[in-house]
C-alpha cells in the first residue's frame, strides 16, 4: 500500500514536470496567430466543388477559376493546398463551421444572411440571378416574377437563389420551386434544355460560360441585384488570415491573374449552331461509346490525342462505321482504297482497323509538313493538306509569305486558301486553281468537334466523380451505422 502511494506521488511529481517544461511551447503556440498556425502546421486546406467553374479534373490534372485562384494563394503563402470536396452547397459552409476547411473558394456569393454566420473576403468578382428558359415557338419569354408562378422552378439547395426566392415569395405568396443538392448548374441547364423543368435560376458568371453549349436556352430577366463573390472564412478568428486573403485579392499581379482565368474559364464558346449542336450530343450519347475505347487504344499507339482522332472521324463520318462516299471512301475515318493499302487496313469498315489505320495515316500525313512548324499549326497544316492536297497548300503558304503574313502559321495561311478559287491569284502559283475554302472549313469543323467534345467529357468526368463520391459516402454511412449497431446491446 505505501509503496503504491509512493508510485503514485512519482507519477504525479513526472507529470508536473512534464507540464512545466511544455509550458513555454504551449504558450508560444496559443499566442499565435490563426495565420502562423496555419503556416505553422504547413498546409492550407480549401474547400471547394466539383463543377467547372470551381475545380475538376482536365486530362489528369487540376484545373477550374477556384482551385488556380486558392493555388495561387497557397503558393504566396508558401505552403501546400488540401482540398476538401463537399458534396453540396451547405457542405461548403458546414467545413468552414466545423473549421475543417481554413476557407471557401467556390464562387459564393455574399449575402446579408450568410454574413451574420460567416466572414468574407474582400469580393474578388459579381454575379446576379438570372431566369433561363428554353426558346420555343409558343413559349414566350418570362418577363416577370409573376410569369413565375405556377411554373416548374429549379434552383440549387442552399444557394443565394434560395434566399432570394423566399424573399420574392413574400410578395408572392404563390410562388414554388423545387431545390436540388444532388445536381450542379450546369445539369440543372441540362434539365430546361430537355423541358423537364420550365425555368431555372442561376448565377449569371455561370449561365454566360456555358449557354452558348445549350443553343436554344436564353436569359429572361434578373432577379434582385448583383451580389459579389468572395472567399468565405470562419467568423470569429483574429483576423490574420483574412487580412492576408485580402492583401493577396488586391495584389496587382492578382487582379491580372483573376481576368486571366475569366477569360480561361468563363470566355468558352461553343462554335456550334443550335442543329449541329444537338446533332452532336445526340451522337455522342449513342454512337461515340461503342467507338471511345478504340480512340483511346489509337492515341496509346500513336501518341496522338484521342479526342483529336475522334473530332476528325466525327468530320468524316459522323461516327458511322458503314459509312460509303460516292467517291467510295469508307468508314469511320473514311479512307481511301490506296490510304488503307499504305497504313494495312484490309476492311475499312471495321472500326478498330479504320481508327488504328486512320491515326497512322495521320502520322503519314503529319510527316509531310515541316518539323519546324510547331503544334498545333502542324496538325491543322496537315489536316489541310490532306484535304485539299499538299500542292495547293504549298501554294497558300507563297501568297501569304507574299502578303507579307507567316507561312507558318496557320491563322494567317488560311486566309489565302480561299483565293486559290479566284484567277487573279491561283494563275501565279505552280498548282493553279483550287476550292480552297473547303480546308479551311475542314479544319475549323474538326476544331469546333474539338472543343464540344471536350466540355462534355470535361462534364460527364464531373458527373461521375460527384456520383463516386456520393456512392463513397453512403458506404462510409453504412460501415458507421453497422458499427454503431454492433454496439448496442441486445434486448433481454
Amino acid at each position: 500500500m505505501l509503496f503504491d502511494l509512493r508510485r503514485r506521488k512519482d507519477v504525479l511529481h513526472l507529470l508536473a514536470f512534464m507540464v512545466l517544461i511544455s509550458l513555454p511551447a504551449l504558450v508560444s503556440y496559443n499566442s499565435m496567430s490563426h495565420l502562423e498556425a496555419i503556416k505553422a502546421n504547413g498546409v492550407l486546406r480549401v474547400a471547394t466543388r466539383n463543377t467547372p467553374s470551381a475545380y475538376y479534373i482536365d486530362k489528369g490534372e487540376p484545373a477550374g477559376f477556384e482551385y488556380e485562384l486558392a493555388q495561387a494563394f497557397a503558393d504566396h503563402l508558401g505552403i501546400p493546398m488540401e482540398l476538401i470536396i463537399p458534396d453540396t452547397i451547405q457542405g461548403l459552409f458546414q467545413s468552414i463551421y466545423d473549421r475543417d476547411a481554413h476557407l471557401v473558394a467556390a464562387g459564393v456569393s455574399i449575402s446579408q444572411e450568410r454574413q451574420q454566420s460567416y466572414e468574407f473576403s474582400t469580393p474578388y468578382s459579381e454575379s446576379e440571378t438570372t431566369v433561363v428558359y428554353r426558346v420555343k415557338q409558343g413559349n414566350p419569354a418570362p418577363e416577370s416574377p409573376e410569369d413565375l408562378l405556377g411554373k416548374r422552378i429549379l434552383i440549387l439547395k442552399n444557394s443565394i437563389q434560395a434566399e432570394q426566392l423566399i424573399q420574392l415569395k413574400k410578395e408572392y405568396p404563390t410562388l414554388e420551386w423545387q431545390e436540388t443538392s444532388e445536381l450542379t448548374s450546369t445539369d440543372i441547364l441540362d434539365k430546361v434544355f430537355a423541358e423537364e423543368v420550365d425555368y431555372a435560376l442561376v448565377d449569371s458568371v455561370i449561365y454566360d460560360s456555358q449557354n452558348s453549349f445549350y443553343p436554344g436556352l436564353n436569359k429572361a430577366f434578373t432577379v434582385g441585384d448583383a451580389q459579389p463573390i468572395a472567399w468565405v472564412l470562419t467568423l470569429n478568428q483574429d483576423g490574420s488570415l483574412k487580412q492576408a486573403v485580402n492583401a493577396f485579392l488586391t495584389l496587382p499581379s492578382t487582379k491580372k491573374l483573376i481576368e486571366r482565368l475569366k477569360e480561361k474559364y468563363f470566355d468558352k464558346r461553343n462554335p456550334l449552331n443550335f442543329f449541329d449542336t444537338v446533332t452532336f450530343k445526340r451522337d455522342l450519347e449513342e454512337r461515340l461509346p461503342c467507338l471511345e475505347q478504340y480512340f483511346y487504344m489509337a492515341e496509346q499507339e500513336t501518341d496522338i490525342d484521342w479526342m483529336l482522332l475522334a473530332a476528325i472521324a466525327y468530320q468524316e463520318s459522323h461516327w458511322k462505321a458503314d459509312a460509303v462516299s460516292p467517291t467510295g471512301v469508307k468508314g469511320i475515318m473514311m479512307l481511301t482504297h490506296a490510304a488503307a493499302k499504305e497504313v494495312g487496313v484490309t476492311d475499312r469498315t471495321d472500326p478498330i482497323q479504320s481508327i488504328l489505320g486512320g491515326a497512322q495515316y495521320l502520322i503519314n500525313v503529319k510527316d509531310k509538313i515541316p518539323d519546324r512548324i510547331p503544334e498545333p499549326d502542324h496538325t491543322w497544316f496537315a489536316l489541310a493538306g490532306y484535304n485539299v492536297g499538299f500542292g495547293h497548300l504549298e501554294d497558300a503558304r507563297v501568297l501569304a509569305q507574299r502578303g507579307d503574313k507567316d507561312p507558318d502559321k496557320w491563322d494567317d495561311v488560311k486566309e489565302f486558301l480561299p483565293l486559290l478559287s479566284k484567277e487573279h491569284y491561283f494563275s501565279t502559283v505552280k498548282y493553279g486553281y483550287a476550292r480552297g475554302q473547303e480546308p479551311v472549313q475542314y479544319v475549323e469543323n474538326i476544331q469546333k468537334y474539338i472543343k464540344l467534345l471536350a466540355w462534355e467529357k470535361q462534364i460527364e468526368q464531373i458527373r461521375r466523380a460527384r456520383e463516386a463520391a456520393k456512392e463513397q459516402q453512403e458506404t462510409t454511412d453504412t460501415e458507421t451505422n453497422s458499427l454503431t449497431l454492433d454496439k448496442v446491446p441486445a434486448q433481454l
